[in-house]
């Protein structure tokens, strides 16, 4: 999987960078087909603290999963874009398995003629 990292209007650490991409190869335990996946570093001009946002996509064969999240720290963002990034391939695999095994019901009890 290729991972990119880009911060927007700055410049971001190298452990920051590491973090990051640790943290989302982890994902290919859940999907091994993961083309490639993008993240987005930002900071928003809130008077919150928790004013950092990290954008995660991701591309998979015939979709794109994509997750946001802001928090006080980038690794907490990072960690819950993360998370949510794992429950949606969950649910893209849910979804691909009942479609197939729905497939191979249709073709192994063929209707009877009418």
């Amino acid at each position: 999987m290729n991972i990119t990292v880009q911060s927007i209007k700055f410049d971001a650490d190298q452990k920051l960078v590491e973090f990051i991409k640790k943290k989302t190869v982890k994902l290919e335990q859940f999907l091994d087909n993961i083309i490639e996946s993008v993240c987005y570093l930002r900071l928003e001009n809130v008077d919150d603290e928790a004013n950092k946002v990290v954008e995660l996509k991701m591309n998979i064969p015939g979709n794109q999963l994509f997750a946001k999240a802001q928090a006080k720290s980038f690794e907490e963002a990072t960690d819950l874009a993360v998370e949510s990034l794992r429950r949606q391939i969950n649910k893209h695999k849910t979804k691909t398995r009942t479609a197939v095994s729905n497939h191979k019901e249709l073709l192994s009890n063929p209707e009877e003629e009418f």
